[in-house]
């Protein structure tokens, strides 16, 4: 007998779920750079559309098929009996659509720590199979009725069987891609690579916090009872209070160890209260939350830096740290803290540590597998078609590489990446369609008579091109540069691009311009520093114009001529 208002409940949680997506990649994008925007949203888009049919062919079979303690079994398309385990008064295909989007925002994790850099064909590959059988196999001893189930492991949304699962995989994939061009510099020491759009990042917290309601409270899957009621009422509140304390904690304690209170990190502290939550958020009392809160707001920002200066691993939104780590210190804490509603008692609350043992076991046993098997489809597609993107493609970003789109915010002015990288000089960008001569022939230039002593140089070039300018420049003794984003075109008049499979004619492309003012730095030197720096052979290089300038003043405090040039320790 089926109950409306539990089918109801369950097809609702499974819309704010499926919703997550749009939190997740607004997230990603957010704290990534510009120019990957449209990859980071294309992914996102793809993680669901890729699981949802691949679960339907064999992940759900494979998650709550009645087969043996470590498998379900292989059902094509749903076509076997799951009575067993379908909760009262809920039809089967609106369980198997709560189960497919809790899949997919496992996939849609790993998303985030290898962004930037990843190809997107073995993006798909790798999604496709978390989808197909890693997140299946482990869910089915949680959830399905496997061996950490039978042994009494709780948890209830998936602190572990979802955001563990997806933050191992992230860890496991960001270690063996390597961290971005110019995340690290000579001495190791980690460097800032900032995300273009905090507005953005901050609505898709908004957003994954509203439908973690969702993925909490529908988990109770009914609500046709006063048991029900009272738990989906206890399971709201502790998901709210504890993403609420975990985001307070962080504030306060960046603001103390950084001097200023971190906003991206303060972000990243609602989802860790979140996921840490989620295991046992029908299982303790308000005060258990707040503990659970409280703990994932100081561990975030201890896992985040680790990860960065220490093991070097670069993860621009943090996932290791928010799903893998929050994921499983969350899962653990349940079996410290239950009160023996639901479940066992915590230690805590007089239950002894066979509980703890059993929370702890689930844990690493799911780690092992995850890890062993995502480390083996990521080097099988390491050694076929290759996991990570060229250094030119990097460089020119995901969304122009992989995507053929110029821009995923056109008519909008956005600031080239300035991430302070020493990029390899012999980086260059894809050959444009004219070659006009080999590469290397460079044409000696004989420098204008100065008038007065200081000219200004104005070098415009590709927004790509800006970075290994800087360097060359600081190299030579340059100091002082002013950088402007600017659109134009030169004899070729831009050139086709496409949008949606039609031509789109691009008059005026995305430039930056340079302009220096030199004394002490012989003009000649500059010029032949920038034409080998910028220098491919193809049309786009760029121009370098030339001006005298008849005098200069600094304003702070009033030198004129040379010395308004020259820095303070100089």
């Amino acid at each position: 007998m089926y109950s409306a208002a539990n089918t109801i409940w369950v097809l609702l949680g499974a819309a704010l779920v499926f919703f997550m997506q749009a939190g997740f990649a607004m997230c990603e994008a957010g704290f990534t750079r510009a120019k990957n925007t449209g990859n980071i949203l294309m992914k996102n888009l793809m993680d669901f559309c890729i699981g949802t049919p691949l679960y339907w062919l064999f992940g759900y079979g494979i998650m709550f098929g009645a087969g043996t303690a470590l498998f379900g079994w292989i059902d094509p398309f749903i076509m076997k009996d799951y009575s067993h385990v379908l909760p009262a008064g809920v039809p089967l295909w609106a369980y198997a659509v709560f189960q497919t989007v809790f899949c997919a925002t496992s996939a849609t994790i790993v998303s985030g720590a290898m962004a930037e850099r990843t190809k997107f064909s073995a993006y798909c590959i790798y999604s496709a199979a978390i989808s197909l059988f890693i997140y299946p196999v482990s869910g089915h001893w949680i959830w399905g009725g496997g061996w950490l189930a039978e042994m009494g492991f709780h948890d209830f949304a998936g602190s572990t069987a979802v955001h563990m699962v997806g933050g191992v995989c992230a860890l496991i994939g960001a270690k063996m891609l390597g961290p971005r061009i110019g995340k690290y510099g000579k001495d190791g020491k980690p460097k800032a690579i900032p995300g273009h759009n905090l507005s953005i990042a901050a609505l898709g917290v908004f957003i994954l916090w509203f439908c973690w309601f969702g993925f909490n409270g529908a988990s109770t899957v009914g609500m046709d009872s006063d048991d029900l009621i009272v738990s989906a009422g206890r399971v709201f509140f502790n998901t709210n209070l504890a993403a609420a304390l975990a985001t307070l904690v962080t504030m306060i304690f960046t603001w103390i160890r950084y001097g200023k209170p971190d906003v991206s990190m303060t972000f990243n502290a609602s989802l860790a209260g979140l996921v840490g939550i989620t295991a046992g958020c029908d299982a303790v009392d308000a005060f258990g939350a707040a503990l659970i809160g409280i703990f994932c707001g100081i561990v975030i920002v201890l896992s985040i830096e680790f990860f960065d200066k220490v093991a070097k691993i670069d993860d621009p939104v943090g996932a290791i740290s928010v799903h893998g780590i929050c994921g499983a210190m969350g899962t653990i804490l349940t079996g410290f803290l239950a009160t023996g509603v639901t479940t066992e008692k915590g230690l805590l609350y007089g239950g002894g540590f066979h509980f703890v043992g059993i929370q702890l076991l689930g844990v690493l046993a799911t780690i092992l597998w995850t890890a062993a098997i995502i480390t083996l489809v990521f080097t099988v597609i390491r050694q076929t078609i290759g996991l990570r993107a060229s250094e030119t493609e990097e460089i020119m970003g995901m969304d122009r590489s992989e995507h053929g789109l110029l821009t995923a915010y056109s008519g909008f002015s956005i600031l080239p990446d300035s991430i302070g990288a020493e990029i390899p000089s012999d980086v260059q960008m894809p050959a444009e369609p004219v070659p006009v001569e080999p590469a290397g022939a460079l044409h000696e230039y004989t420098a204008p008579v100065p008038g007065t002593g200081f000219t200004r140089i104005q070098i415009i070039c590709r927004p790509a091109s800006l970075e290994s300018l800087k360097t060359a420049m600081n190299r030579i003794g340059i100091t002082g540069m002013t950088v402007t984003n600017v659109m134009g075109y030169g004899m070729q008049k831009g050139r086709p691009e496409y949008y949606r499979g039609t031509p789109v004619t691009v008059t005026l492309l995305p430039k930056v311009q340079v302009d220096i003012v030199v004394s002490k730095v012989p003009v000649e030197t500059v010029i032949r520093t920038a034409r080998e720096t910028l220098y491919t052979g193809h049309i786009g290089d760029g121009k370098i114009f030339v001006y005298d300038v008849e005098n200069v003043v600094r304003v702070r405090t009033g030198e004129e001529g040379y010395d308004a040039l020259q820095s303070d320790e100089a």
